[in-house]
């Protein structure tokens, strides 16, 4: 099988795209050959039968016309892939439909993102199938959607051997870019009110700052902690490199994700599959995850925007036995190996592919 993968980076220790290396080195253990057409290379441990190609470019006209001349040389070779596969930017996708659906290459779009435009909406309209998490993860209500995980390097992730030392306090962390749709805020606001019931917490907020909109707000998060007197209770501090990532997940008691839920379908984070493969209990608002965090002898699901539910559910872990916490965190590995790993993940993407083959 050849497959041809659009995506923007292929580098492993890119604080948002780096997982995408992974999911790259599964679907090339699967194939003959898979070409990577990408805008920018950095770190990686990319098979011999993965070929990179980069469109890199100053300007847009630019990327467009040096990704169009990267894809149209590989659909036109004798042995044609069996499909394109966009990553996350529909705008790949809908570059790529003329030629492509010339010689009759499908198309496949993953997406995980609240967003809807026109071109999400043209891109899912030309694709062969679309590609999510989940199928709610998928903004559009359309029946060539697929939900196959979320795909997580378990072997990046490793369960963690047992409990951190207990001291006291409940150590919580949290990962992400600081911009409003995290809801940083209401994980502020809930530290608070389980403070003043008499919970002892820290927290580490990390995550980068970016745009004007991140910065603004981090400023905003930063005058907040100060106005609920949280000053060394709750750390806003800077991005974690990716590598780094795990160690530091492994060494709290959980993990918080107030990414805002979304009533059109939305982004089901992969932070929260990364904190459950290293058997860490994940705290988690968006409502897609019910299932995910089900059945768990702690509760870990809590409502969106909702400060003072995340304050009961952080008490109530605080005071659960610290084996029902460690089975959670067990549990929860097992559904990510089952569900949401890179193996998992890349079977699927092929077993899919194989079937638009008839």
């Amino acid at each position: 099988m050849r497959l041809v993968f659009v995506t923007q980076s292929v580098d492993a220790e890119d604080p948002i795209l780096g997982a995408t290396v992974a999911k790259l080195r599964a679907l090339a253990q699967r194939c003959d050959e898979l070409v990577v057409i990408t805008d920018h290379v950095g770190a990686h441990d990319l098979p011999a039968n993965c070929t990179l190609r980069t469109f890199g470019s100053r300007t847009k006209i630019g990327r467009g016309l040096r990704y169009l001349r990267a894809l149209v040389p590989q659909l036109l070779r004798r042995d044609r892939p069996h499909a394109v596969i966009a990553h996350m930017c529909p705008i790949y996708l809908v570059l790529a439909a003329p030629p492509a659906k010339l010689v009759r290459v499908p198309l496949a779009l993953w997406y995980t993102h609240w967003t809807i435009d026109r071109t999400l909406k043209l891109a899912t309209a030309l694709a062969d199938v679309g590609l999510s998490v989940d199928r709610r993860s998928y903004p559009l209500d359309d029946p060539k959607v697929l939900g196959i995980g979320h795909g997580i390097d378990v072997a990046q992730f490793a369960a963690r051997n047992g409990l951190p030392q207990p001291n006291g306090t409940l150590r919580l962390l949290a990962l992400g870019r600081t911009s409003p749709s995290k809801g940083f805020a209401t994980l502020v606001r809930a530290c608070a009110r389980a403070r003043a019931d008499g919970v002892d917490l820290q927290v580490e907020i990390h995550g980068a700052s970016s745009t004007d909109e991140e910065r603004r707000h981090r400023r905003e998060l930063e005058a907040l902690i100060d106005e609920q007197g949280l000053q060394g209770a709750v750390e806003l501090g800077e991005p974690v490199p990716r590598p780094a990532v795990p160690a530091l997940v492994r060494s709290f008691d959980a993990v918080v994700n107030t990414t805002r839920g979304q009533t059109s379908g939305g982004a089901l984070d992969k932070v929260v599959y990364e904190s459950a493969a290293c058997a860490v209990p994940i705290f988690a608002c968006n409502p897609y995850f019910d299932e995910f965090l089900g059945g768990l002898p702690v509760e870990l699901h809590f409502g969106s925007e909702d400060d003072a539910d995340l304050a009961r559910v952080l008490g109530a872990f605080a005071d659960a036995d610290p084996a029902r916490r460690e089975e959670a965190g067990r549990e929860l590995r097992r559904r990510v190996e089952t569900g949401h790993s890179v193996d998992s993940w890349a079977d699927a993407v092929v077993a899919t592919v194989r079937r638009l083959h008839g």
